[in-house]
């Protein structure tokens, strides 16, 4: 065996650098040892250093003359990418391994392969070694099919779907933007709206400089936070498109996910025919102006809407690439339209300018406009409704995720710079206008102070000019009447209306993108299924274009109304409650304390998070308290909706964990409370098998443990365990599902043992969890008995001892039919398997069919070459009548029928109750609580006790005492004084034919031969015992003489099970006398509980 290095495993940092550790591969190969003599380096091991974490964290040792076969490999920061012809673990040809720690192992090195997802856009998925390869004796001859080491490294083996997504998304030539153009641009854009130019100054007029900017900075709060809240979330893994709807619905889960990403997208798909009304109105004023209109107002803003929308759409179709573009160029004119305006403040003011009160930087304005001033119906409030909206549009950049490169480096940096930048540019504005113009002026040059007039305080009067009829009459010009003042202080004024158009058309066309984005990842989820027709997208970026139509149609709608007014704070609560759940999944994230929950972004606070939320809830109802309590039913019928359909999709949200610390916080409290009687309830361990085998078993046990008890179904695996274990874990996420799919509340565990008694034994002890652990076991009458095996029979006899011994209560149900339907299941499935097989054939041959028109009998041969079919139509009529053959006769129709009968609505009839002896009362609870089900509930209680012939009444109204006590309604009670007595002749000859093959007979035979069969056959019922219990044999078949005459009618038999002692009792009779004692009766349910009281009279 030689040891040689070999290549293209991992890449070649600087060698000069320390690391942290250093990776050696070898390959092992079948050559002599004499190869290990030619390379005179020494072995190398692997070496572990502390001391400069800034350096390189892997190098890579190689000999000389290696280090060329390494240079194709490229560092990405988090994994090297290695060639797709090698595997880890490969052993087709040579066996290569990983030397760590200084030995040949499989075990692989940590790599993010291991940890993508089956269909990651970043990267294929790569299966690291099993446990079980670890851990197995490795074989002797280990071979791989060729290919197979390609096959792993590129993730082969996804499901379908997500492997077309992962080509859908994946392709070679995508558009990728960076933080600046993908985050920070559209995010400026977005947020510096109309409001900036039109609305700032009205809004300093009214608040004055100083409530001015706290009104930006409220606004700004409740964005940054929410700012914080979405770079947490962003930085808490790879974020794909969707935007907020995809940030809420990984971190609450699909119900608050679905529900808001809907209204959302809906919301941008409305706010685009916003924008685009402001566009054209501002249009239509200039047409006003020039005196140009085209038809009215009105019409004239629908012509513009139209065509403006029309051009955006065409923008967003050509694609992705094409609108970046657009956008930096709307962020340009922008800019150069507020600089503009910054300049305009220093250029001195001409008469003009000032006789509309513009008389550049003062300090008398500046004090004179610090204060309020609100006018009438005017309040702090009232104006911070009308500037909030110019806050919003932080999402725009989150909102196209699956655009950006990097979306957890570009949402954080670009959306925080981006709110920043904005809000400096708001406060700058706010101040400079405010130190600039006053509150009201005429227009009018000829407004001058006259000499010797008393200015009292006004600034414009200190500065040379006389407004005071403003005070009494409307005046035109001033921060409180004109809305074009940035306009009028601009160093140019058509550069403001040129920024007015940017700030509506960029907002416009970020709203037109984000909707179809957000709306296509929605539809990709499949939670609403009528939508899923948007979820298709299409070219190299996976444009959603019919969603572009879709927002495009909406717009249109709303364009054509052209009265925006009463919708658009219903659209500004839409945001605010997107916000508002971005900010809760901040912090349910941070409070369900899940190990998931690892934000790179760590500038967050779970409670500021909180605090944003409830801010946003507020501010919701500052702006119009209908628009909010509509938004919040419109969310609330689809959360309840989604809730309804519960969509089968699992994201480990935060509900998700904070649902396990509820449940683990409860199970902790629980075990702090002392167990009461009147808390005491059936918390049962059901031997199912596989749940789906025995499904009668299964209902009448959770008939009297829903919502009321602990259920666990059990399976016990016999057999090797290697092969158990497997069978085991394969099926256990299955057998759940099945219950979770019935309706069923229980849960699924299940065992691996050496036999079935040891299995049930381990699960009697360890099911459970503090308080709640299983008192009661419900297991299935064993119909076969007679022809079981030995074993089987000792298991069975034995799991009922164990209970006993472990003081758990025990009930067994039988049926006529019996609980095991595995073989109708069998059945099932061979017959949807024959189906689909029909199915597809007919499929094949219909293709086949339609070939051969279009393209004659070569396409036909074409096709079943493929196929490998030859001649198909008569496997079809074979399939077809094998399918007619298996009529339903084969399928045991009564045994079907008995597997659902207690799912059935039992009706009126009676529930017998036979408490012959008192186990501490479960014989007598587990019925009463079969008659609160509602399948149950018109079945009425009869009691039936032992008693002394002369002593019925009295019995009798002891009994109905006691039951009054409990508070147990009954209908009647019956006290039964000959059951001691012995039972006809036919009955016991019965029962004695039925242990006869099990009997012994040792009276009749010598003493040497009787020990002899002792020795051999010590299962057997020897006469002593027989005679030692015969009083208890006759009691048990009398009372199914009883049960003939009394309860053959009755919908269900519940009868106290006779125990039998160990060491006494032989197994084969115990179970003659359970089944002489249930013979050809209605279900029964022989019940006995572990002798302590379950039912109190005390309060």
């Amino acid at each position: 065996m030689s040891l040689n290095n070999s290549s293209n495993v991992f890449l070649d940092s600087a060698p000069g650098n320390t690391s942290r550790f250093q990776v050696h591969v070898i390959n092992e190969s079948h050559e002599s040892s004499v190869a290990v003599n030619d390379n005179a380096d020494p072995p190398h091991y692997e070496e572990t250093s502390f001391g400069d974490e800034g350096q390189n964290r892997f190098r890579i040792s190689f000999r000389p003359g290696n280090q060329d076969r390494y240079d194709n490999f490229l560092q990405t920061g988090e994994t090297a990418k290695t060639d797709a012809s090698f595997h880890a673990y490969d052993s087709h040809t040579n066996t290569y391994y990983l030397q760590t720690f200084g030995h040949n192992t499989m075990d692989a090195v940590p790599k993010i392969e291991y940890y993508r997802n089956t269909g990651s856009v970043s990267g294929p998925k790569v299966n690291r070694p099993s446990l079980l390869e670890i851990h197995e004796q490795l074989a002797k001859n280990v071979s791989v099919a060729p290919g197979s080491a390609d096959v792993v490294a590129n993730g082969d083996g996804m499901p379908g779907d997500e492997q077309a997504e992962n080509k859908e998304e994946d392709q070679a030539g995508a558009v990728k933007f960076g933080w600046v153009k993908g985050v920070l641009v559209r995010c400026m854009l977005n947020i510096w709206g109309v409001m900036l130019f039109i609305r700032l100054s009205w809004i300093v007029g009214e608040a004055g400089i100083g409530l001015g900017v706290i009104i930006i900075s409220l606004a700004v709060t409740v964005t940054a936070i929410t700012g914080l809240s979405t770079s947490a979330i962003a930085t808490n893994g790879y974020v794909r498109g969707g935007g907020a709807y995809y940030l809420i619905s990984r971190s609450l889960g699909p119900e608050f996910g679905g529900s808001i990403g809907l209204i959302f997208a809906f919301a941008n798909a409305v706010a685009v025919a916003m924008y685009v009304v402001g566009f054209a109105e501002t249009v239509v004023d200039l047409l006003k102006e020039s005196n140009s209109m085209m038809v009215d107002p009105t019409n004239d803003i629908r012509i513009i809407g139209s065509i403006t929308v029309v051009i955006l759409l065409g923008i967003s179709v050509a694609g992705m690439e094409w609108e970046a573009k657009a956008q930096v160029i709307l962020l340009i004119i922008l800019l150069i339209a507020i600089v503009n305006f910054f300049i305009g403040t220093v250029i001195p003011s001409n008469n003009d300018k000032k006789s509309r009160g513009f008389f550049n930087y003062q300090a008398s304005i500046f004090a004179e406009n610090f204060g309020p001033s609100f006018t009438k119906g005017e309040g702090f409030f009232s104006v911070f409704a009308i500037f909030f909206p110019a806050a919003t549009g932080i999402l725009a950049g989150a909102n196209i995720s699956g655009d950006l490169e990097d979306p957890q480096d570009a949402i954080p940096r670009g959306t925080m710079l981006a709110i920043f930048i904005t809000t400096v540019a708001y406060i700058g504005v706010a101040i400079c206008v405010g130190a600039c113009v006053v509150r009201d002026a005429t227009g009018s040059m000829n407004d001058t102070v006259i000499s010797g007039m008393n200015c009292n305080g006004s600034a414009a009067c200190g500065l040379g000019y006389d407004f005071s009829r403003c005070r009494h009459e409307p005046c035109q010009y001033g921060l409180m009447n004109n809305f074009q003042v940035m306009s009028m202080v601009s160093g140019f004024g058509p550069l403001i209306t040129a920024g007015i158009f940017s700030a509506t058309l960029s907002s416009a066309l970020a709203s037109l993108v984000s909707a179809p984005k957000v709306f296509q990842a929605l539809c990709k989820d499949n939670i609403y299924k009528a939508l899923q027709f948007f979820a298709k997208g299409y070219g190299k970026n996976n444009e959603p274009l019919r969603g572009y139509f879709l927002t495009f149609v909406i717009a249109m709608a709303f364009i054509l109304i052209a009265e925006l007014n009463t919708i658009a704070p219903i659209i500004s609560n839409f945001f605010l409650a997107s916000y508002a759940l971005i900010n809760f999944s901040c912090f349910h994230a941070s409070y369900a304390k899940s190990p998931g929950w690892r934000p790179a972004y760590g500038i967050y606070n779970m409670w500021v998070s909180l605090f944003g939320a409830i801010l946003c809830c507020a501010v919701m109802f500052v702006i119009n308290w209908w628009a909010a309590v509509i938004t919040y039913v419109i969310e609330f019928f689809l959360y309840i909706y989604v809730t309804y359909k519960k969509p089968d999709v699992n994201w480990g949200s935060s509900t998700q964990a904070l649902s396990y610390v509820s449940a683990l916080d409860n199970a902790l409290e629980l075990t702090t409370v002392e167990d009461h009687v009147k808390n005491f309830r059936p918390q049962c361990i059901v031997l199912t098998g596989g749940p789906m085998t025995r499904p009668a078993l299964l209902d009448i046990t959770h008939a009297f443990t829903k919502n009321s008890g602990l259920c666990i179904c059990c399976e016990v695996f016999v057999g090797p365990r290697k092969l158990c274990v497997k069978e085991m874990n394969s099926g256990m996420a299955k057998k759940q599902a099945w219950l979770i799919k019935n309706k069923i509340k229980a849960f699924y565990a299940a065992v691996a043992a050496d036999c079935f008694r040891d299995g049930v034994r381990s699960l009697l002890q360890a099911s459970g969890l503090g308080r709640m652990k299983p008192n009661t076991l419900v297991i299935g009458y064993k119909k076969n008995w007679r022809k079981a095996p030995l074993t089987e029979i000792e298991n069975y006899v034995g799991i009922i001892h164990d209970a006993f011994d472990f003081e758990i209560g025990v009930v067994i149900v039988r049926i006529s039919q019996g609980f095991d339907i595995s073989q109708v299941l069998q059945v099932q499935d061979e017959l949807e398997k024959l189906e689909q097989e029909r199915l597809a054939l007919e499929a094949t041959i219909k293709d086949n069919e339609c070939e051969e028109e279009s393209g004659g009998l070569r396409g036909l041969f074409k096709k079943a070459g493929k196929l490998n079919i030859t001649k198909p139509t008569p496997k079809k009529d074979s399939s077809i009548n094998t399918i007619q053959s298996m009529h339903v006769g084969e399928i045991n129709q009564k045994l079907v029928e008995a597997s659902t009968q207690f799912k059935k609505k039992q009706g009126k009839g009676t529930i017998d109750v036979w408490w012959l002896f008192d186990d501490g009362g479960l014989t007598l609870l587990i019925p009463y609580i079969l008659t609160l089900r509602k399948k149950w509930r018109d079945c009425k209680l009869r009691i039936y006790v032992g008693g002394k012939i002369n002593r019925i009444e009295e019995e009798k109204i002891t009994m109905a005492s006691l039951l009054s006590k409990f508070r147990i309604k009954f209908a009647d009670i019956h006290v039964i004084g000959d059951i001691n007595i012995k039972p006809n002749k036919e009955s016991w000859k019965f029962f004695e034919e039925m242990i006869e093959p099990y009997r012994l007979h040792e009276s009749c035979k010598d003493l040497t031969t009787a020990e002899k069969l002792k020795r051999e056959t010590p299962w057997k019922i020897t006469d002593a015992e027989l005679e030692a219990v015969k009083e208890k044999s006759y009691r048990q078949v009398r009372l199914n003489e009883l049960l003939q005459e009394h309860s053959r009618a009755a919908n269900l038999i519940v009868l106290s099970l006779p125990v039998a002692r160990k060491g006494s009792i032989s197994d084969w009779l115990y179970m003659a006398w359970l089944e002489i004692l249930t013979k050809n009766l209605p279900p029964v349910l022989l019940v006995r509980g572990n002798h302590k009281n379950v039912l109190t009279f005390y309060s």
